[in-house]
């Protein structure tokens, strides 16, 4: 084994501090990385604050992981020392289900090893995530970084951006379709590049004024002030899918009306019931939809990256010390982020833990 220096959550109500931990010495399938930089994502917070009542402690978060491979497996082929590899939301799978044959690893029908906070499916060892200096983890899950990407904007690709690509792709979103983003944060900006770049006509809704020359800075075609009733009512039974990135509850009436016949509501930022409840009528008078999904396959995420890479759609982020981790996630609540922080690694050789 080796010694990894992180920072970890030790309770729900505890700031994250430093920790050191072991990490496994590689299976023959593993590849062991050096943590360049690692996002933060909303999740983390979630997870340290035990808002899902899931978590086990202590805990190191963190699962937007760009690394450089440092020792492989004696049956690893895709990589070798010296290559910049990522690590997303995912570690394993059961490999053999419907889902993962399908590519769709995130939803293994005996449920995916989450990147931190789960059991490691051959020992049971809670796996730990990239707030840390390395990680070790098998070759199915990492991800090549193609040439010429930007590392530290490229991090949050692997949750943030899958996370808005993954559906976009699923439901066969292009060039002629009229897309609404709910939400202008790191979910929100980020639908909005990857929904551009497959073709679509894009408007983003947001409550806030102050976020209409942001949004239009991030390439929206249109911007709705969704507490402006007038501009509501104007875009009425106009848009064949809506993109929602709000992770908290909200109103989706007035979104389901702004969708056409046939059109489709898709969220991806919220985990909780839906308040207030859906009226039927909008579903059933215009054969509507409400959809989900979570994160993307592995496949999926390298064909991501590649295209990010060729278009030079980047996350746009703010880097952050990892000393900083916890003033990081106050910040993060209260919404004073544009739109990722991203955790240079590097900050944690001078941490004592």
């Amino acid at each position: 084994m080796s010694q990894a220096k992180s920072y970890a959550a030790f309770s729900a109500d505890k700031p994250l501090a430093p920790f050191t931990f072991d990490r496994r010495e590689p299976r023959p399938d593993d590849v062991a990385i050096e943590i360049l930089y690692c996002g933060v994502c909303h999740s983390d917070l979630h997870f340290a604050r035990n808002d899902w009542g899931m978590s086990q402690y202590p805990v190191v978060p963190g699962h937007e992981i760009v690394g450089r491979v440092t020792a492989v497996g004696s049956d690893v082929s895709r990589f070798k020392a010296g290559d910049l590899v990522g690590v997303g939301c995912m570690v394993d799978s059961c490999r053999t289900c419907s889902a993962c044959k399908d590519g769709v690893e995130q939803y293994c029908l005996e449920g995916f090893t989450m990147t931190y906070g789960s059991p490691d499916r051959q020992d049971g060892t809670l796996t730990q995530g990239g707030y840390s200096d390395s990680i070790v983890v098998s070759e199915h899950f990492v991800l090549q970084m193609p040439d010429g990407i930007d590392l530290a904007s490229a991090a949050p690709i692997l949750c943030a951006g899958i996370t808005t690509y993954s559906p976009l792709k699923h439901h066969g979103v292009g060039k002629g379709h009229k897309v609404g983003i709910i939400g202008m944060g790191g979910l929100g900006h980020m639908g909005v590049k990857l929904a551009k770049a497959l073709g679509a006509e894009v408007t983003v809704f947001t409550r806030s004024e102050a976020k209409v020359e942001e949004a239009k800075r991030n390439g929206a075609d249109h911007v709705v002030v969704s507490s402006d009733q007038a501009q509501m009512d104007a875009v009425a039974e106009t848009f064949d899918f809506m993109l929602d990135t709000v992770p908290v509850q909200h109103d989706l009436n007035p979104y389901l009306t702004s969708l056409k016949y046939d059109g489709t509501h898709i969220l991806v930022g919220l985990l909780e019931p839906i308040e207030p409840a859906i009226e039927a009528f909008n579903l059933v008078f215009k054969r509507r939809v409400v959809a989900g999904s979570l994160i993307g396959g592995i496949a999926e995420t390298e064909e991501l990256l590649k295209l990010c890479a060729e278009q030079n759609i980047t996350c746009d982020i703010e880097m952050l010390g990892i000393n900083k981790i916890n003033e990081g996630f106050e910040r993060m609540e209260k919404g004073d982020v544009r739109y990722r922080f991203v955790i240079d690694m590097a900050t944690l050789k001078n941490t004592a833990a």
